[in-house]
């Protein structure tokens, strides 16, 4: 096959097309999981926090922590990777802390957010931008 220049153009266009579609893809993944979750609700914005390091070098073993007083269940997910549902904790009534750790694993740079269902019914949410380095040179 001769290289020419709108064969170029084309494969170029095919090429960019085609990495867009996954990413849009998991996008669909992670707002089915949010609207299974919480049935379509609002979420607020307050009542929860979640802890994840703003650059992680090795994405295998990315250390998070949620915490939300009052919650009944909380759901991690990693909006980027294939399988975005992480962890979903829950809390009976007699639980002492209303709070979780874990190490979870990021296939690149991607928000992770956290979803807790309170125990009046409320939803309320925490997003946090993890940029994942390669090599662990930290840029």
């Amino acid at each position: 096959m001769k290289l020419t220049r709108r064969n170029a153009l084309v494969m170029g266009a095919s090429a960019f097309a085609a990495l867009g579609l996954p990413l849009r893809a998991f996008a669909s993944l992670s707002d089915d999981a949010i609207a299974a979750f919480t049935g379509g609700a609002e979420m607020g914005d307050s009542g929860i926090t979640l802890t994840a390091p703003e650059i992680a070098e090795n994405g295998n073993t990315v250390p998070i922590e949620v915490s939300a007083p009052g919650a009944a269940e909380i759901m991690v997910l990693a909006t980027g990777n294939p399988t975005p549902a992480v962890a979903t904790f829950k809390f009976g009534p007699l639980a002492a802390s209303h709070a979780a750790s874990t190490r979870i694993r990021l296939a690149g740079t991607q928000d992770v957010v956290a979803i807790a269902k309170m125990a009046d019914g409320s939803f309320v949410k925490a997003s946090s931008t993890v940029k994942v380095t390669i090599g662990g040179c930290g840029g």
